[in-house]
């Protein structure tokens, strides 16, 4: 007598819920593993960034003595040539400040090349939402 048994689930098969578990998981961890990137990314270029802008604080700390006393020497050095004091003084400020409206341009110019976004973890996110789209 041969009767039909309904076949037994093998334990070697994932149940449905062990599947979504599985697949939770995967994708907390793959979102991890995003957010971790896009930190390392940022980290690397924020030191680097940082040296340099520690190096330039002090290039123009020392800088600013010495041009302290060059301007100094440059307006007594018009007082000497003939002209008035308050003359030769508004001159050399008058330089200061065309001076510092070509930096501030120059440097307007460089931050507008900053580019702080992480492109790499971007990329990679999107990548994985493609995949995970492409599964379902």
């Amino acid at each position: 007598m041969a009767t039909d048994a309904p076949p037994l689930i093998s334990d070697a098969e994932p149940t449905l819920g062990q599947l979504v578990a599985s697949a939770s998981r995967d994708v907390s961890t793959i979102l991890r593993s995003e957010i971790a990137l896009a930190k390392t990314e940022i980290t690397g270029a924020a030191k680097f960034a940082g040296k340099g802008a520690g190096m330039f604080a002090g290039a123009a700390f020392f800088g600013l003595f010495g041009l302290g006393f060059l301007l100094t020497a440059l307006a007594w050095g018009l007082v000497a040539l003939g002209l008035a004091t308050w003359l030769a003084f508004l001159i050399v400020a008058v330089l200061l400040f065309i001076g510092a409206a070509v930096l501030a341009l120059v440097g307007k110019k460089a931050l507008a090349h900053a580019d702080p976004t992480p492109k790499r973890a971007i990329s990679e996110a999107q990548q994985t939402i493609a995949t995970i789209k492409g599964q379902s």
